[in-house]
């Protein structure tokens, strides 16, 4: 009986100050409920002690859909799955976790940033209307809503917002589907990058691998460092060997390792030094920038001008084949792109634009390209990748056969050390004829092989000493006559 009173007391109550209200803004002038309301509001602010930041789904005039809501909404992903009862889940295309979860609409999380506990709250605000339709229109705005205590103000505007966001990028930035790119002419197309080289499955020598590895990360770490020293957040790696030694393995190994997208320069289809700044403009960061065997791919190697009496000659050429044909004839393509401009390319004032980029040459003849090109600086590490070791070998053999050691080792080891055999080559003898794999079958193949580029070298070295021995008989001969 109580209780019904109680309710009933309640009731009235709400009534009495609806009744009161009601009255209030009908017959008290705007200013004054203005103050009024203003002052309430103060003394509510007092007494609560709690700041609400809200993050709208969309912003501006055009209503775009803003960054910040987008972080939030990734940083937030995983606690939410862990915390909230009630999900969303999105399908997220150009992702390599195609469903996305969230926290469904007034759901709440906790989160902690130094020792402050504060809340995310998600919201959605509704309004209905008709304009010109017989059917209504449903606007739907979510936010997001974040609740502190006013005394953390200071860590929770400055450092813990900037950590969300900054987290909720590279979130989705690990997320993304990573592509590799091409260039036709000054555009880039692309396809999805899915390439499964590792550094644990790259055949080399441990201690090289690990000092890669070592100075990758260490790169990905460094923007504050490079900010501090002055200089644009980008790195330089010279990748050299004889062809067949893991040149393009080791770059899709450290595109893997640091999640980074890939851009595959081809020079040759670049017009001039203005296309090619326009190329480098338009890739992204956290990115590969490829040029595979930069001797081959344009006339880069120690002669950085034409003489101009070379070029008269060629023009004048020209023009006489035009008159003998009659008629203007279209000259043939080619690149314009010079070793001033690549350079520029490479550490001038464009190479700065956008952020944290890896520019990797690949040759298989270091001593043709211009020392300019290389030097440090420009190429800031060089990689030499040679013949297959015990080491990579060892590598190889996990990989293909599943063995850590067989008694045929120590007998290919020795065979390594004085046989120059790439490593494609040694894979190649050590892929499986059947499944599963007969480890001593594909040993001895590779030792057969082994054997028959020792037998081939010496057949080379035997031809090669006749020719000698032949030309120095000839000689002698002259010489009597």
């Amino acid at each position: 009986m109580m209780v019904k009173d109680m309710f009933a007391q309640l009731g009235s109550i709400i009534a009495s100050v609806m009744f009161v209200w009601a009255i209030f803004k009908q017959y008290f002038p705007h200013e004054l409920r203005s103050s009024l309301e203003k002052h309430f509001q103060g003394m509510v602010n007092f007494v609560y002690p709690f700041i609400q930041i809200r993050f709208n789904e969309f912003t501006g005039e055009r209503l775009m859909r803003s960054g910040a809501y987008s972080a939030i909404e990734t940083y937030l992903s995983s606690k939410s799955s862990m915390q909230a009862k009630r999900l969303k889940a999105d399908v997220v295309m150009n992702s390599s976790q195609p469903l996305a979860l969230s926290m469904d609409d007034n759901e709440e999380v906790e989160d902690e940033f130094e020792g402050v506990t504060l809340k995310w709250t998600s919201g959605k605000n509704i309004s209905k209307s008709q304009p010109f339709s017989f059917y209504p229109v449903s606007d739907e705005k979510r936010y997001y809503k974040l609740t502190f205590h006013k005394k953390h103000r200071d860590v929770i505007i400055g450092p813990y917002l900037n950590h969300v966001l900054k987290e909720g990028k590279a979130i989705r930035v690990r997320n993304r589907q990573r592509k590799l790119y091409t260039n036709n002419g000054s555009h880039w197309s692309h396809v999805v990058f899915e390439h499964p080289a590792t550094f644990q499955t790259l055949a080399m020598d441990a201690e090289k691998k690990k000092e890669i590895i070592d100075d990758l990360i260490t790169f990905s770490k460094a923007e504050q460092f490079y900010a501090k020293v002055g200089r644009a957040w980008k790195r330089g790696y010279l990748v050299h060997g004889p062809p067949g030694t893991g040149k393009s393995t080791m770059i899709a190994a450290m595109a893997n390792l640091l999640g980074y997208d890939l851009y595959d320069l081809e020079l040759t289809a670049v017009k001039d030094n203005t296309e090619l700044r326009k190329l480098l403009i338009e890739t992204s960061s956290k990115s590969i920038i490829v040029i595979e065997d930069i001797d081959c791919s344009v006339d880069l190697t120690g002669q950085r001008k034409k003489k101009e009496k070379e070029k008269d000659e060629e023009d004048k050429e020209k023009d006489a084949l035009k008159k003998l044909a009659g008629k203007e004839e279209t000259e043939t393509k080619t690149s314009k792109v010079t070793l001033s401009g690549l350079l520029n390319f490479i550490d001038g004032l464009w190479s700065a634009c956008g952020g944290e980029r890896l520019i990797v040459f690949t040759t298989n003849y270091m001593e043709k390209l211009d020392p300019a090109l290389i030097r440090r600086g420009r190429m800031d590490k060089h990689i030499e990748l040679s013949y297959c070791g015990l080491e990579a070998f060892k590598v190889l053999a996990r990989n293909y056969l599943d063995v850590e050691s067989h008694y045929l080792f120590q007998e290919i080891e020795a065979m390594l050390e004085e046989i120059n055999m790439t490593p494609a080559d040694v894979a190649e003898n050590l892929m499986p004829k059947t499944v599963p794999a007969n480890a001593e079958t594909c040993l001895k193949s590779l030792i057969k092989a082994l054997e028959k580029v020792k037998e081939d070298v010496k057949n080379k070295e035997l031809v090669v000493e006749e020719v000698t021995d032949d030309k120095e008989k000839e000689k002698s001969d002259e010489k009597e006559k």
